[in-house]
């Protein structure tokens, strides 16, 4: 691709807003708009145009993205920014709706502008109007049926997909074979890495579905290609992320394709740490156990959305299992490795929910022994089956009900810590500061995923802390715990 002069001096910030899989994303746009001509920036300030991508998940999420926006809207109208665009699932789910309700943005961009973002943002700051989408369900663009999907999949955006031709600018992409359309916007060890999009399940209380499509896996061939790109980088742990990695290769005509795909990428050059995120319990067989388990490179780590214990309430969400069953697919991963991770989500004051359940879901949590839980209300979401349900609760009842389940679960997660000590785990450095007191040293160990199951302290041991750097993969000895937060003393270099 070739741009102007002109256009080359064209700056573009991204803002990022929402998990992981939004983060590769925004880092498909910042290859494409590199590659167009445009210069990254950091700060917002500095940009002509301000690319937010939002979140659409939940109520906050949406609101957050709406404030963000507001806030870059302040920045235009004080310097030299001159555009503020608005993308991602927000943008896709709402489209013209937001645009109307939001003329503070001058454009709602949708997963279809993605392949020509540069273009369309060029337009938009000389002034250009842009025609936001008209929402739609994303479902409906590909068959029902997932072996019939191939094909039709190459015509359906897919942000977090695209393998570019081999013209890319230096830096984007390997200098031979298949070229990723990405570029980092972070520079820590860690980095997440798509496996699918979309989701085929119909839970009642989610919309994701309808604006991100039906479930469609990235070719291995793909997967394998972009994590080489990363270790490259410098990325020492991929985070695999999905709508629902658990259906990984079901469209492929291989079920089982994530158990082969697994240790291909723990043997990546570079690469110490493999973590799996999004499973679906119901889905999350022995097998797939068995790799996350027992696979060197594989961190033993098990994100498992339960949602809820009762029985009665998770069949009103539509969907499977409960207190027992649940334990036992604990039970099954931990006969394998004791000390292996385990997070979840849960949703509480979903309608009809009675005290009993929420009891049953306390019985549930202490006797998962997870190590991080998150705690939401439930709250109506457009289009779904759930917001048409009968027997809502009052808000306060919701909010006491997530107070209640939250103090729980800051109790028992911090037990679970506690039960660390003594033990050595692996840890990656994240950071590394130097300050009047000394070296701060600290990062995750393998039950801790990124951003959101706590952190590890390394402080002064056996092996002194100005020997190690960010990526550097340490084995530690678990020496204290504040919260979910583990102190460890390094012990040796773990590989």
């Amino acid at each position: 691709m070739t741009a102007s002069s002109d256009q080359a001096r064209r700056r573009v910030a991204l803002v990022t807003l929402g998990c992981a899989r939004n983060e590769v994303d925004s880092e498909e746009l910042a290859g494409r708009l590199v590659a167009d001509g445009w210069e990254l920036v950091d700060d917002a300030a500095d940009a002509d145009a301000i690319v937010v991508n939002t979140c659409g998940f939940v109520e906050q999420a949406k609101k957050d993205s709406v404030d963000t926006l507001l806030e870059a809207a302040d920045l235009k109208a004080g310097g030299r920014p001159q555009a503020v665009v608005a993308v991602g699932c927000l943008a896709e789910r709402y489209g013209d709706q937001l645009a109307e309700s939001l003329p503070e943005a001058d454009a709602v961009l949708g997963f279809d502008d993605y392949v020509d973002i540069g273009a369309r943002l060029r337009r938009i700051v000389a002034g250009e109007p842009h025609v936001p989408h008209a929402p739609r369900d994303r479902r409906l663009l590909l068959p029902v049926t997932p072996l019939e999907r191939g094909e039709a999949g190459a015509a359906v955006a897919l942000p977090g997909h695209a393998q570019a031709a081999p013209d890319l600018p230096e830096g984007l992409a390997p200098a031979s074979g298949p070229r990723v359309v990405r570029r980092r916007l972070g520079s820590g060890p860690s980095a997440p890495l798509k496996l699918a999009s979309g989701c085929d399940r119909r839970c009642a209380f989610c919309a994701i579905p309808t604006f991100r499509g039906s479930f469609v896996s990235r070719r291995p061939s793909d997967v394998l290609d972009e994590a080489r790109w990363l270790a490259a980088q410098g990325v020492r742990e991929l985070v695999l992320v999905s709508e629902n990695s658990t259906s990984y290769g079901k469209d492929l005509g291989d079920l089982r394709l994530l158990e082969t795909l697994l240790p291909e990428l723990a043997a990546v050059e570079g690469v110490d740490w493999v973590r799996v995120s999004y499973l679906q319990p119901a889905e999350t067989r022995p097998s797939l156990i068995e790799v996350i388990a027992t696979t060197p490179g594989v961190v033993p780590y098990f994100d498992l959305s339960f949602q809820h214990a009762s029985e009665t309430v998770l069949r009103r969400m539509r969907r499977f299992g409960g207190t027992e069953s649940f334990l036992d697919l604990l039970a099954s991963a931990r006969a394998l490795a004791p000390q292996a991770g385990a997070r979840s989500n849960v949703i509480v004051g979903f309608p009809g929910e009675t005290e009993a359940d929420v009891d049953e879901l306390e019985r549930f949590l202490v006797a998962a022994r997870l190590d991080a839980v998150g705690v939401f209300g439930y709250s109506d979401e457009d289009g779904t089956e759930a917001a048409t349900y009968d027997g809502k609760l009052p808000d306060d009842v919701v909010r006491q009900r997530v107070a209640r389940v939250s103090a729980l679960v800051e109790e028992l997660t911090s037990q679970r810590a506690e039960d660390r000590i003594g033990h050595d785990v692996e840890v990656l450095v994240e950071t590394v500061v130097d300050t009047e007191d000394g070296l701060v040293v600290e990062g995750r160990s393998a039950h801790q995923a990124p951003e959101v199951d706590g952190s590890t302290l390394l402080v002064a041991g056996g092996l002194g802390l100005a020997t190690l750097g960010v990526g550097t993969l340490v084995t530690a000895a678990i020496v204290g715990t504040d919260g979910v937060d583990l102190a460890g003393v390094p012990r040796a270099l773990a590989r």
